[in-house]
């Protein structure tokens, strides 16, 4: 297989078609989640770093110049051979991504091809933002014309490095945007080789930056920058605050927050429990737990509880958890240490508040940030590990008797990203579905998303839509011209 024996080519930071190094100097390591070895040594971008992208991203959306003057069939011909060559390339930047976050190599080349998707949807979006005309009393003719926002700045999580750029970078592009990128300090080099691809497809200059760097000095510097006119944020709630409250600081940021979740999947006594197990393993086991929309609270009804349980024991002992690069591995490590040391803090929580360890709990080697497949069960409500966001391999299994008491517990959380249903009772998955405040809901499957709908959160789990047309209103304006007839 591929994977480990991939060049690192770029390790600078991008900025106006570009690899520069920072103004500093200054670099930062990217280190392997597998044997804690560095991957590469990246420039580490810090605000004089991104005053200069987001000139660059400025006088690219300058009246006049090359990116607006482009017609929409041109962008979208640029979008369409940017994922053109992210097919083409798809090999080695699942081999970097693998080598920076630990992903499973075949999952890391699924995420590639669905970034490739990703771009190629929004390609096709490019010659269908349209306006109206709406009639009037006075005979007027108003119109409305829709026009790209601005400058956007777009901060991308580790989880989800590749798939979350092209979802950013996608709807932004294809409204008009240019873009100020900043990837998670955890996975730069696969952000980067996905740079180097949009010059290489013809994007103009300064149309995109991607400027590796951390949260309080990169990440603050964009979220407070005056000449950005807009702010994407994909990470945690307590972030999101923060990224709030500095997108009003300077001047007033539109501001799209995909945040965390601790969502419910609820499993009734009329399912197949085979079946229900391996869709609840995978719901919350998946990316090594490290997903927003995992399903870390696993709701089962009392007359199946137990059999769950053993069967969702029997799932996790079979997991095969090791070396990303080998076919095999179905699980990967936690992308770094602080990730690692939070899951073990939460899974002693656990034991010490009581929950029933059914099987995991401990770390697997002594090099790398490998963590058994954990699963507790007696969890109740109250308990640490039913409320805060875990973002690890850890399955709580609660228990419950009725609809109407189960809709109340799964909704008292502060999270409302993605709740889940299983039964062969339409009654009871509709009226879950619509009772449950999340985002989205999936009724007999689980984490089901797709490029054509919206996605996102209730409550503090975030505010806008990513993906669908919905993305595209995130970086447009709306501009009513009415004329006297």
């Amino acid at each position: 297989m591929l994977g480990a024996k991939v060049s690192i080519k770029y390790t600078k930071l991008f900025i106006n078609n570009e690899f520069v190094d920072s103004v500093s100097g200054k670099k930062f390591a990217s280190i392997n989640p597998v044997d804690e070895t560095v991957v590469a040594e990246v420039a580490e971008a810090r605000m004089a770093d991104i005053d200069k992208a987001v000139a660059a991203a400025k006088k690219a959306f300058a009246r006049g110049s090359e990116w607006r003057s482009l017609q929409p069939a041109q962008r979208s011909a640029l979008l369409n051979k940017l994922a053109d060559l992210v097919e083409r390339h798809v090999q080695e930047i699942a081999s970097i991504m693998t080598l920076e976050n630990g992903k499973p190599f075949a999952h890391a080349v699924g995420e590639t091809q669905m970034a490739a998707d990703t771009f190629r949807y929004y390609a096709g979006w490019c010659d269908k933002i349209q306006g109206q005309t709406i009639p009037t009393d006075d005979g007027s003719l108003v119109m409305t014309r829709k026009e790209p926002v601005g400058v956007a700045g777009q901060i991308t999580p580790w989880n989800f490095p590749v798939l979350l750029y092209a979802i950013k970078l996608g709807p932004a592009l294809a409204a008009g945007c240019p873009v100020v990128l900043k990837p998670a300090e955890q996975t730069p080099l696969c952000n980067l080789y996905l740079a180097a691809l949009t010059k290489e497809a013809g994007f103009p200059p300064g149309v995109v930056n991607v400027v590796p760097g951390f949260g309080p000095t990169a990440g603050a510097a964009l979220a407070e920058h005056p000449d950005v006119a807009k702010i994407s944020f994909t990470g945690s709630v307590e972030v999101g605050k923060l990224i709030m409250k500095a997108s009003g600081n300077s001047n007033l940021k539109r501001v799209t927050l995909e945040l965390g979740g601790k969502s419910p999947l609820v499993i009734f006594d009329d399912v197949n429990v085979d079946k229900a197990a391996k869709i609840a393993h995978e719901a919350i086991f998946a990316n090594s737990g490290q997903v927003c929309i995992a399903a870390s609270r696993t709701y089962v009804h009392s007359k199946i509880y137990n059999e769950f349980v053993e069967k969702s024991r029997e799932l996790a002992l079979k997991r095969k958890v090791g070396d990303p690069f080998d076919a095999a591995t179905e699980q990967g490590p936690q992308v770094e240490k602080d990730i690692f040391d939070r899951v073990v803090t939460y899974i002693e929580i656990g034991k010490k508040e009581g929950a029933s360890l059914v099987t995991g709990g401990e770390r697997i080697g002594n090099k790398g940030y490998f963590i058994q497949p954990t699963i507790f069960a007696n969890v109740t409500d109250d308990m640490t590990i039913a409320k805060d966001e875990i973002f690890g391999p850890v399955q709580s299994i609660l228990k419950f008797d009725t609809l109407e008491e189960v809709i109340e517990r799964a909704n008292k959380t502060t999270y409302g990203l993605a709740a889940g249903v299983l039964t062969n009772d339409i009654t009871k998955a509709v009226k879950f579905a619509q009772a449950i405040e999340s985002g989205s809901v999936w009724v007999n499957h689980y984490a089901a998303t797709t490029l054509q709908a919206p996605f996102g959160g209730y409550k503090q789990s975030g505010i806008g839509r990513e993906l669908g047309p919905e993305a595209l209103d995130n970086y447009l304006e709306t501009k009513t011209i009415s004329i006297k007839l």
